[in-house]
């Protein structure tokens, strides 16, 4: 009888704190308003002058984030391609830097992922990697302010990525080790809090360069509506994160039967055969502006700052223009102005241009309608890609087959795309 009238209150307060702590993991997390920090990513391998000259454009981001190497794990030993950083440029930029390192896939031996735990030897060769590209950057005046781990990890191994998290943080104490994560690892709670329990701050990212295996109507490189639940998903863990958002686009080409073929995010193009299917995904300025007002009005108090992938540099051609990038950071969609100039070059001669003076950049139209007052046509041509296609005995159309890979007309670009010469004029 003793014993019984011991263990009735025992189960009853093991009961209650079970449900105290079932509690407080869904009590809502704190919220907060207000301007966020922006940081960037500086994604080249290879510097030229164009990268300072984007930094010196650069203001308005309290932290730089560079990659330092890609690393593919499936090779042994593991294939490391060091990122050629300007140190002088960043030091005469004087801003805080954080240095990345991509990890690409992870192989086992005879198939499947590997694991950091049963393999040492990778995350020693990792760990040593860290240290020898933190030492670099400081023996070229840099003082690294983070060490980001960029490493997909699939979710079914999300417990053992605090092997190597914890590995890299030995061999750099005290610089902080961040990682950064995905949403699909978010209902993984259990994993995924013990792993950021590990790391010193993350990053999630909304964006994916994972495009659908058959031929599909749109690609979505950033879904707003998924971003902002990720987002409070996130919030839900209370560790500071902060939130990456997309800047660029891909080419995804798919052959004729629908299946993929390849995709082009940076770089030249690529040269597809004849035949092939060539979609954009594209990161949608207007959208994310929208997200950007909605989380300076609310958001998780767990979101700390913005991280932009990645900083326009003149020659990307996949990537946003400085206009459309200043009006999004500033919360509003770029202001968009394609217009049809019609302009008499020498007497007789009328010539057709396409000009630009909006923030955004604009796909060239399908059809441009010309007209003029008076005036026989003697001959007309289209430029750039167009055909004439005589409507009227004062008018005329231009047409033109619209293809993805075409590059855009930035902001202020301004282009001829056709001409008549008038009798009478």
């Amino acid at each position: 009888m003793t014993r019984r009238r011991v263990l009735v209150p025992l189960v009853v307060l093991l009961f209650v704190l079970g449900v105290l702590a079932v509690l407080c993991q869904r009590r809502p997390a704190p919220r907060t308003a207000g301007p966020l920090p922006h940081q960037v990513y500086l994604w080249q391998h290879t510097w030229g002058s164009e990268v300072p000259r984007s930094l010196q454009r650069a203001g308005g981001f309290d932290r730089l984030v560079v990659l330092a190497a890609e690393v593919d794990l499936s090779a042994r030993p593991p294939r490391v391609v060091r990122a050629r950083y300007d140190a002088a440029a960043l030091r005469k930029d004087g801003r805080p830097v954080g240095l990345a390192v991509r990890i690409g896939r992870f192989a086992r031996p005879g198939g499947g992922t590997g694991s950091f735990a049963e393999q040492p030897e990778q995350t020693a060769h990792l760990a040593r990697l860290a240290a020898r590209l933190v030492a670099e950057a400081r023996s070229a005046g840099l003082s690294p302010v983070e060490f980001q781990l960029d490493y997909d990890c699939p979710e079914s191994r999300l417990a053992d990525y605090p092997v190597l998290v914890r590995a890299v943080k030995d061999a750099l104490a005290p610089l902080p080790v961040t990682l950064t994560a995905l949403p699909s690892w978010l209902p993984h709670r259990r994993d995924l809090g013990r792993l950021l329990d590990t790391a010193d701050g993350w990053v999630l990212q909304v964006h994916a360069l994972d495009p659908p295996r058959t031929t599909p109507t749109v690609i979505e490189l950033c879904n707003p509506e998924a971003a902002r639940r990720a987002v409070e998903a996130a919030g839900r863990f209370r560790k500071p994160f902060r939130v990456a958002l997309p800047t660029y686009s891909y080419l995804v080409a798919y052959t004729p039967d629908g299946a993929l073929l390849g995709v082009s995010a940076e770089g030249p193009l690529p040269t597809w055969p004849s035949g092939v299917e060539v979609r954009l995904a594209r990161s949608d300025p207007d959208a994310l502006a929208g997200l950007l007002r909605a989380w300076t009005a609310d958001r998780p108090a767990a979101l700390t700052g913005v991280i932009w992938y990645r900083l326009p540099v003149a020659g990307d051609r996949l990537n946003w223009p400085w206009p459309t990038f200043d009006a999004v950071r500033a919360g509003r969609a770029p202001r968009h102005d394609l217009q049809v100039i019609h302009r008499q070059s020498e007497p007789g001669l009328l010539e057709i241009d396409l000009l630009n003076r909006g923030e955004a950049e604009e796909g060239w139209p399908v059809r441009i309608e010309v007209a003029w007052p008076e005036g026989d046509v003697l001959a007309a041509d289209g430029l750039a890609g167009y055909q004439v296609l005589r409507t009227g005995p004062r008018s005329l159309r231009l047409e033109r087959s619209a293809t993805p890979w075409d590059r855009p007309l930035g902001p202020g670009a301004r282009r001829t795309v056709g001409w008549v010469r008038l009798a009478g004029r």
